[in-house]
């Protein structure tokens, strides 16, 4: 993990972590030494019940994220994203100002429109946060930058809420809340001064400031791609189910396992602690691109111990009163929580992180902040959704470990759904598993893989796997051009399929298939993809280098594009391979975990790939090992 950290040491990163980490961390501050003071207080400032202005409170921060969002992707994609960072931040020292009037004044309506001028600022400063990643980072940080932001985001809201509560209960005068916030909020100012320079995308954007319309059109440009659409779905799916989660805590706590506010603090400690470390634990399981095949693994965790922490919930521990932390930590089923919870909070990691980078490098750039706003409106939604659905099962008797569990349930067929309508999700998952059970893969050279553009990608043709270690190491989706009889094989069907693979035959056995996949290919390239041939024409039968077919000639006279070599090497004597003459015939043959290779070179210019030229490229880059 040393290398995303090497993030927080470069001003394309540091400055905007620490922005971001301090804005967090001041909203939850405030809010929760709002709520909390106003819990304990609230005879002293209104005469509404307490757990009405909770709610209250809940409410007005989140609204500005409704009306504000929209226009806050059109600003972010218009101007320059680090001069909105800056006025964001001077917004928020404003903000503390009127807080410090309301302190000074005992005003409850002041300190409400406090609070909602900072879920205003918060929903300003969402898209630039998101959409000036890709500007600053390369594409093998992208993933080391999100997870870092998740991470850092749930460590301050984290910190931020037990502040805030502290705080509140601690001093004498609340006004010391606002002074504390009015110096965050100075520090988070300083940071955003060294947020490099971000170039507006479309600086001839003339702004609508009607939050309906905009909205709407905001939705449409992240409904263009379907895969970030979905993406944008998961993403608020999550945070529904997270919120939930958060929400119950304490009542939880105090029903369910019969203890006090220092038990609520440990159950927030570790699920946010397991985001942490699931945020950043991505970067090494994705091999530093953005792996979308975590993302079923993350959901899969999510269900499995969303149900788990159901079944652990204890029946018999509340009493009278509530029990010392201590006390519960001696029980072997309070362990088994908190064990539910910490992997609740890895398994979401897994799920959000790549989500959120693949919204990231799929949208387009000219509209990039606009879709990130739409993804904070739906996120909003979603969560106001979620609270308005769990409020309604509790108030008709469903108990709150159900609640969890049929959160659960519901986040198995969320998941199957979005992997139903995109099922590269799945697919890459299956490779991901692939590679990571049955082989260790070293890959070098796979960032002269181009990000975005036209290429063709040619590689050795050793095993009937070669296509899944392509996909899993490639940064993008490939669509292969395979034989049709391996095309045709079970399970490997479904996965080659729905990848968008062409198959092809021979001129002899199929010249209309033949032709079709040509002209599938020249589609392809044309519309911007990749797709890799194996010039080999079959699998290699004794592992050395089989003649390249013309084939690649005919692409490239069609399609001028660039070529980039692959080698496959460690594969042959595989189970999968031909080393026994027939592939697939002796089981586990050389073990789990064996080792094997993926080199990339650097691209050639279409009219240098010939035939031979490149069968001379990949034969170098695999060395002497098979």
């Amino acid at each position: 993990m040393s290398g995303q950290f090497r993030l927080l040491e470069t001003r394309r990163f540091a400055p905007l972590f620490g922005t971001q980490f301090l804005g967090a961390f001041n909203d939850n501050l405030f809010k929760n030494a709002l709520v909390v003071l106003l819990t304990f207080q609230s005879a002293q400032w209104t005469t509404l019940a307490p757990e009405l202005l909770a709610n209250l409170a809940a409410g007005i921060f989140i609204l500005p994220f409704f009306l504000f969002s929209a226009t806050a992707g059109q600003l972010a994609d218009k101007y320059d994203k680090a001069l909105i960072a800056r006025q964001t931040k001077l917004l928020e020292i404003a903000i503390m100002l009127v807080a410090v009037a309301g302190f000074a004044l005992h005003s409850l309506p002041v300190l409400l429109a406090a609070l909602f001028l900072l879920g205003l600022q918060s929903a300003l400063f969402g898209p630039v946060k998101y959409a000036i990643l890709p500007q600053h980072l390369h594409a093998d940080e992208l993933v080391g930058g999100n997870a870092l932001i998740e991470a850092g985001t749930f460590v301050a809201i984290l910190i931020g809420t037990l502040a805030g509560g502290l705080l509140a209960g601690a001093v004498a005068q609340p006004m010391w809340i606002a002074l504390g916030g009015l110096i965050i909020a100075g520090l988070g100012y300083l940071a955003s001064r060294d947020i490099p320079s971000a170039p507006p995308p479309a600086p001839e954007l003339q702004l609508s400031l009607n939050p309906l319309t905009e909205t709407w059109r905001n939705i449409n440009f992240s409904r263009a791609d379907r895969t970030v659409f979905l993406a944008i779905l998961g993403i608020s799916w999550f945070w529904l189910y997270g919120a939930l989660l958060l929400t119950q805590f304490p009542a939880y706590t105090k029903f369910v396992l019969g203890g006090g506010e220092s038990m609520v603090t440990l159950l927030l400690a570790i699920f946010t602690v397991g985001i942490g470390l699931g945020s950043l634990f991505c970067e090494r399981l994705s091999g530093k691109h953005v792996e979308i095949g975590l993302v079923p693994l993350g959901s899969i965790g999510l269900t499995l111990f969303g149900l788990d922490l159901y079944f652990a919930s204890p029946v018999d521990l509340v009493g009278t009163t509530a029990h010392e932390l201590l006390a519960l930590l001696s029980l072997p089923a309070i362990w088994r929580v908190l064990f539910d919870l910490m992997l609740l909070g890895v398994f979401g990691g897994f799920f959000i992180v790549p989500l959120y980078a693949l919204v990231q490098i799929r949208s387009a750039p000219a509209h990039r902040a606009r879709i990130i706003a739409a993804n904070n409106i739906l996120n909003a939604l979603f969560m106001v959704a979620g609270a308005l659905a769990a409020g309604a099962l509790l108030g008709g008797g469903l108990s709150i470990p159900a609640l969890f569990g049929w959160a659960a349930l519901l986040n198995a067929l969320v998941a199957l759904y979005i992997y139903k309508r995109v099922p590269e999700f799945l697919i890459r998952f299956i490779a991901w598993l692939l590679i990571k059970t049955a082989y260790r893969l070293h890959s070098a050279g796979v960032e002269h893989i181009p990000h975005e553009g036209p290429a063709v990608l040619v590689c050795n043709h050793v095993s009937f796997v070669d296509s899944l270690v392509i996909m899993a190491a490639a940064p993008r989706p490939v669509r292969f051009v395979m034989d049709q009889r391996i095309f045709r094989l079970p399970l490997l069907s479904y996965i080659f399929r729905h990848s968008g693979a062409i198959p092809i035959a021979a001129a002899k056995d199929d010249p209309v298939l033949m032709e079709k996949a040509f002209a599938d290919v020249s589609t392809a390239l044309n519309n911007g993809e990749l797709v890799a041939i194996f010039p080999e024409g079959g699998l290699t039968p004794d592992g050395e280098l089989q003649p390249f077919r013309p084939g690649i000639s005919r692409i490239l006279a069609a399609n001028p594009v660039p070529v980039v070599p692959l080698a496959l090497s460690g594969l042959w004597g595989s189970y999968f391979s031909r080393v026994d003459g027939k592939a697939m015939k002796t089981p586990f043959r050389r073990g789990l975990f064996s080792k094997i290779a993926l080199r990339a070179g650097a691209p050639l210019a279409a009219a240098e790939a010939t035939p031979e030229r490149l069968q001379a490229e990949v034969l170098a880059l695999r060395g002497g090992e098979r």
